[in-house]
């Protein structure tokens, strides 16, 4: 499944999104950053390894992004690329006020904790 050129917009417009995780226990939802490069939605955990949320990500891949009024179903999949974790880096950049916040998501030790955002389709989408 790709996302719609209007979904890609909105996210890349929205300054913060939940994102909904998953576990034995429930879902929980956390607000976080998000970023668009070249038509892919990315996440990073501020926090590092020690991101509650990024946890539950690594533990069980199938999560949701909720933004604007719309629920949106991803895989999240762990960024090793150099490259591409600078591209990431980049959108934060351009997206969010320099800063603390913006420097604490763009620092060396958070860098390995980026991951790509694959659509997957929902069941309520199939027919």
């Amino acid at each position: 499944m790709e996302l719609s050129n209007e979904q890609l917009t909105l996210i890349d417009r929205t300054r913060e999104v939940r994102v909904e995780t998953f576990s034995t226990s429930g879902s929980v939802k956390t607000i976080i950053w998000i970023a668009v490069v070249d038509g892919t939605v990315y996440v990073r955990s501020v926090r590092g390894d020690e991101g509650h949320w990024y946890q539950r990500a690594l533990a069980n891949p199938l999560l949701a992004i909720h933004v604007g009024d719309q629920r949106i179903e991803f895989r999240a999949v762990h960024v090793s690329d150099p490259d591409e974790i600078v591209a990431v880096s980049n959108a934060l950049r351009d997206k969010y006020p320099a800063g603390g916040s913006l420097d604490r998501m763009t620092r060396a030790g958070v860098l390995d904790n980026t991951l790509r955002l694959e659509p997957i389709e929902s069941p309520d989408e199939e027919e």
